[in-house]
This record gives structure tokens, C-alpha cells and sequence, in this order.
């Protein structure tokens, strides 16, 4: 079966060559080239219309153009964009005051904000590291990041292959509660994991392994370090995707990881720690040029204060079971099951036709992501209702059918 060619226009055509001029060759081809968005629909620069059902990879979480990003851009652009971390501004500080109180993590509670993802990593990588202990345990399949630490921990062999040798130190283990308490040990630093892996194709761990994982890394004194990262901002239905689980207070994570989402689109990342975790770095020993400036906090704090007003926690639970329920309705004979929870979604796939499935929605005006070759990926913006909802069902409907047609014709 051959995929649908990439979508064309004028524009676009002369835009993709340009960018494969320029573009360090690590970037793909464009699959489009997109212009401008409102809510949960983009333009490219042909003008075609698109339902995008990804959302940057679960970064636009209140869409695109929403009036309290752009509100928050403008305002404080126009009041002061950067300062040095020899200062900090209102707008920094409130950004931490809240991601403290949504993660529960209380007066122990510290914030150190970074630019990314992979920052906010490398930081809680620094973090284990001044444990004095040696260890860290991650797990197969996982993904935190291509930076030097960052892929340390990712478990995909073919991703850290032509940058070995890799940080020492660092194991990969199967998502296996027995090869965890057998990998425990007084040299280990800490456990990282992912409550879903939404580059495995959304792959949530297995019921009550986190809650084990929490029991056992706090009997060997090990940090148990939680990468929120695709999961935070409210996306599986709760603030953190550790909260469905992790209910106690004396079982909260020691340190969080977050961005993406928090951002609304504006590149921001932060580690969360509490209790002993917030005593390990003392003055000097990290930092970041950009990390919190005032902008990028700013518009953070804005979003998060959005999702809280609008409850768009609540809204991504709600729209999460009707994605659920109304694909498994399809009855296509090329869905398996619907994994995760809230607006991460992956569609498992009885065949490994995921990237055509992803090249059939985009010509027919969606925008959807391949994890791999046999599962989907669904990350919409939270602001989504009953249109945009019906709206993806009639076009994966229609996109499902053509892909069954192409694979039975002869």
C-alpha cells in the first residue's frame, strides 16, 4: 500500500523547496505548510482548511489565536519580554505559585522554569544527580528528549545509537514491576517515567505500577521523578496525569516535569520537586538565560488560569470518552482498541497502516499523527465540543473506509 502524496499548492510546493534548502537535515520534509489557525482549525498557505486533532503534539492546548494568549502576548510584550535571572518579575512568580498549589505539592513545593521539555529534564537529570548516587532507571519505549541527558533516558535504541556513548549511569528497564524491585538498589538516584507513553502510541502504564513504583523507590530512598511533559496541563482529565493514581500526599512524585501544554504554544518547561527533592540544588549550580522570563511565565500563567476558569480539565475527560466511544463505534475492522485517557488518545491498528492513515486525513482536511506504523495519535486542543468531535468521527469515518478500500483492491 503506498501513502497519499504530499499535499501541494502553488505556495506550498515553492515554500517546501525552500525549506529543504535551508533546513539542517535532521528535519523532515514538510507534510504542509501551514499559515494561520483559529480554535481548532489551521489554514496552509493555499488557503485549504484542516481540523488539527494534534495540536503541535499537545501543545496548543486552548487552541490556536485564542483571545487570552494573544491578550497575554501583547500585554506583556509591551511591558518587558526578558530580564536576568538576577531578577526575577510578578509574572515568574506567579507562574510557580500555581503550578505548586495544581500539583499539590505544598509549602515544600519549588519551581525551576526552563524553555522546553528536554531542559526541564536535563534539569531533573542534574537534580538525581546530586543524590551522590550513580543510577538512574528508566524504561523501554520511553521518550524524554534528543538533548544529551534527555536521550539518555529515552528507550528507543535506534534513537541513541548515533550519539553513543550516551550519559553512564542510566538503565533501561521492561514496564515490569519485577524487573523494577530487582533493579533497586542503595547506588540508585531515581526512577523517571512517563504515566503515558505517547511516543510508544499512547501506552498508559499498567494499572497500579505507578503507585507500586512510588512504594518501592521511597523504601530504597531513590527519587521518584514523574515526565508530565505530553500529559500536564489537564490533558488526560486531571491537572497531572499522576493524580489519577497518586492520591495521597505522602505518595506525590518528588519531582514533576512539565511544558508543552502549560505554554499554549509560547516555548516554556519547568521542574516541579517537593519535600527533600527541593533542598538537592543549592545557589548557582543551574540556570538558564531565558528560563522564566517574564513573556514566556506570563502567557503560561494565563493559559493555566484559563483552563481553570473554562474547566477544561473537566472538558478534556468529558471529550476524551466521546472520542472513545464514538471510534470504537465505527466498527472499522482496522481498529484494534483506544488507548489512554482524556485527549490523548491512541488509536491502536489491526494493520500497520498508521502513516497512509495519517496521509489519507490530511488530504481529506485532518490533522492526526503516526506514532508508529500500527497506532494513532490524538492530542486536540482542549477547547473542543460536540462539532469539532463530530466533525473528526465523519472524517476519520471517511478517511478509515478509504485506506480498507486501497488495502482489499487488487
Amino acid at each position: 500500500m503506498t501513502s497519499a502524496p504530499a499535499v501541494t499548492g502553488e505556495q506550498t510546493d515553492a515554500l517546501r523547496e525552500r525549506f529543504a534548502r535551508v533546513a539542517m537535515r535532521s528535519a523532515p520534509s514538510p507534510m504542509a505548510v501551514l499559515d494561520h489557525g483559529r480554535g481548532a482549525l489551521v489554514w496552509d498557505v493555499d488557503g485549504r482548511e484542516y481540523l488539527d486533532f494534534l495540536a503541535g503534539i499537545a501543545v496548543n492546548a486552548l487552541g490556536h489565536a485564542h483571545p487570552v494568549v494573544v491578550e497575554a502576548i501583547t500585554a506583556q510584550s509591551a511591558r518587558a519580554m526578558h530580564v536576568s535571572n538576577y531578577f526575577t518579575t510578578p509574572q515568574a512568580v506567579a507562574f510557580a505559585e500555581r503550578l505548586v498549589r495544581l500539583t499539590g505539592f505544598g509549602e515544600s513545593g519549588r519551581v525551576y522554569p526552563a524553555n522546553s521539555g528536554a531542559e526541564a529534564i536535563e534539569a531533573a537529570v542534574k537534580l538525581a544527580r546530586r543524590t551522590g548516587r550513580p543510577r538512574i532507571l528508566a524504561f523501554e519505549g520511553g521518550f524524554h528528549g534528543r538533548t544529551m541527558g534527555a536521550l539518555a533516558l529515552t528507550g528507543k535504541d535506534a534513537l541513541r545509537a548515533p550519539f553513543e556513548p550516551g550519559l553512564p549511569g542510566v538503565e533501561h528497564l521492561p514496564t515490569d514491576l519485577a524487573a523494577l524491585e530487582a533493579a533497586l538498589g542503595p547506588d540508585l538516584a531515581a526512577v523517571v517515567l512517563e504515566p503515558i507513553k505517547g511516543e510508544a502510541g499512547v501506552v498508559p502504564l499498567p494499572l497500579g505500577f505507578l503507585l507500586e513504583a512510588r512504594r518501592l523507590t521511597r523504601a530504597h530512598g531513590a527519587l521518584l521523578i514523574v515526565d508530565e511533559i505530553q500529559t500536564g496541563a489537564g490533558r488526560t482529565g486531571d491537572w497531572f496525569a499522576f493524580q489519577h493514581e497518586l492520591t495521597a500526599a505522602d505518595d506525590l512524585p518528588d519531582a514533576v516535569v512539565v511544558a508543552k501544554g502549560i505554554g499554549g504554544g509560547v516555548p516554556i518547561g519547568a521542574l516541579i520537586t517537593r519535600g527533600a527533592a527541593s533542598e538537592l540544588f543549592t545557589l548557582g549550580q543551574h540556570g538558564s538565560t531565558f528560563g522564566g522570563n517574564p513573556l514566556a511565565t506570563g502567557v503560561a500563567d494565563a493559559v493555566l488560569a484559563e483552563i481553570e476558569r473554562a474547566d477544561l480539565v473537566s472538558n478534556a475527560a468529558r471529550r476524551g470518552e466521546q472520542l472513545r466511544e464514538g471510534i470504537l463505534a465505527l466498527g472499522s475492522p482496522l481498529i484494534a482498541e483506544v488507548r489512554g485517557r482524556g485527549l490523548l488518545l491512541g488509536v491502536g491498528l489491526t494493520s500497520p497502516v498508521a502513516p497512509t492513515i495519517v496521509a489519507e486525513a490530511l488530504h481529506r482536511g485532518l490533522i492526526i499523527n503516526a506514532a508508529n506504523d500500527e497506532s494513532i495519535r490524538l492530542a486536540p486542543p482542549l477547547i473542543i465540543g460536540d462539532a469539532e468531535v463530530d466533525r473528526f468521527l465523519e472524517l476519520f469515518a471517511a478517511v478509515l473506509s478509504a485506506v480498507r478500500l486501497e488495502a482489499t483492491t487488487p
